[in-house]
């Protein structure tokens, strides 16, 4: 079966409580991976339950009335698989890999941690303090702090720039009760997705999750507080090697036609070792170790970065060389590096197609974005349609609201957001 032929194999079912289930077999293979994927993320939480959507997906794994935490991993450790689960802003997710025939096994164990967790007070409180463990770690290491600094000040006081893992005080304050009363509000069928791939069956599949998954709400989730942009700055003094620094911009949704090209623009930037910060600010000037730049689309509204660490004596020289080959970039993008860029994306787009564990994943988020899965070939002609005219309006777009700045390190010698608002001729952000 050809890559072009596959979308064939790709089917999806639509359960009587409103579950989507959605597979691909994948010929040749002797593993699967499954997953259910809810869009239930740390967006969705109200201020006094920031981690909590985290903090379910750890308890998950703490204990159902049929299994203890230690046999939950057994079990599935017993037939070579393997189960985890991820947060992020827009969704939760939950997954198994095991061998073909163990599918039963991994669709019973997701079923059981989604629809009957214990959420044992002894085991509670050990997981928040994991979690605190684990929220501590993370303020240990600055290029990954100055990532929430950066979401929390461009989406000052909406729920989408919240940290993921939450604050101690917030992680403390949550029970069992709270933790229910999230999952009835935001675990809903209509915002749940069931995705596999790899050696699958979907008619058996459909037989185990119908059994299994009968206990969620039918009804619609309410959906999530706006995004609301601000930009601004946010800084911390710190005795580091490095300063770290993230330059943010306000960006289009995954729904705008053009988010495909800023993702073009994105990989052309600082996508790479051919993109121009990479060229620019390390390759010719040595400015920096890493540098690179990142799109990242929500359902209503998206963001765009450029991340790099440097030392304090160059602080002057990087800010202003970074800020000119983006607003440069958005008039002088060329013909090769759009070819370039689409190219990258098409090979991320096949590598995803190879892996079971990426190809569900990708499934899914298809299913919660579009409500169906896009055809490869579908994908592939939108992104060989994007024109250089397309990518220079799309990195244009970013110049037109105020930027926002975070950094953490030695960072006296670097500009604020208003002088970086006026370099790149966008609107300052507003005075806090």
């Amino acid at each position: 079966m050809s890559a072009d032929d596959r979308i064939e194999a790709v089917k999806v079912t639509t359960l009587p409580n409103g579950l989507r289930v959605v597979s691909e077999n994948m010929p040749g293979l002797a593993t699967m991976a499954i997953g259910v994927w809810s869009g239930a993320g740390s967006r969705h939480e109200r201020a006094e339950e920031q981690g909590l959507a985290h903090l379910l997906e750890h308890m998950a794994f703490k204990g159902t009335s049929r299994r203890n935490a230690l046999q939950i991993a057994e079990e599935i450790e017993a037939v070579g698989g393997e189960v985890n689960a991820e947060t992020n802003t827009e969704y939760t997710a939950y997954y198994a890999r095991t061998l073909r025939g163990d599918m039963p096994l991994a669709v019973d164990i997701l079923s059981d941690i989604l629809s009957d967790p214990l959420y044992d007070s002894a085991e509670l409180k050990r997981e928040k303090e994991v979690i605190l463990q684990e929220i501590g770690a993370y303020e240990d290491t600055p290029d990954e702090v100055v990532f929430d600094m950066v979401m929390e000040t461009a989406f000052a006081g909406a729920p989408i720039g919240r940290r993921i893992l939450g604050t101690p005080k917030t992680v403390r304050a949550q029970n069992p009760a709270s933790m229910r009363a999230f999952m009835d509000r935001t675990y809903r069928t209509p915002s749940m997705v069931v995705s596999a791939a790899g050696a699958i069956d979907h008619d058996n599949l459909i037989n185990e999750v119908g059994n299994r998954f009968a206990r969620f709400g039918q009804s619609e989730a309410a959906a999530p507080e706006a995004a609301n942009y601000t930009g601004g700055d946010e800084r911390r003094t710190r005795k580091l090697e490095q300063a770290h620094v993230v330059f943010g911009f306000n960006a289009m949704s995954w729904r705008d036609p053009d988010h495909y090209a800023m993702h073009v623009f994105s990989n052309l930037l600082g996508g790479g070792m051919s993109s121009r910060l990479f060229q620019e600010v390390r390759e010719k000037r040595g400015l920096c170790y890493e540098i690179y730049s990142f799109f990242s689309p929500f359902s209503d509204s998206g963001f765009f970065a450029v991340y790099g660490g440097t030392g304090e004596a160059h602080l002057q020289d990087y800010a202003p060389l970074v800020l000119d080959t983006l607003t440069e970039a958005t008039k002088s993008v060329t013909e090769a590096e759009v070819a370039r860029a689409k190219a990258q994306m098409k090979m991320s787009l096949l590598t995803a197609l190879e892996s079971p564990g990426r190809r569900a994943e990708q499934m899914a988020r298809h299913m919660l974005a579009y409500g169906r899965v896009l055809p490869r070939q579908e994908l592939v002609t939108m992104i060989d349609a994007i024109t250089v005219a397309d990518v220079r309006r799309a990195g244009a777009s970013l110049l037109n609201a105020p930027p926002t700045l975070a950094a953490i390190g030695p960072i006296k010698p670097l500009i604020d957001a208003h002088a970086m608002a006026a370099l790149i001729g966008a609107p300052p952000p507003p005075a806090r």
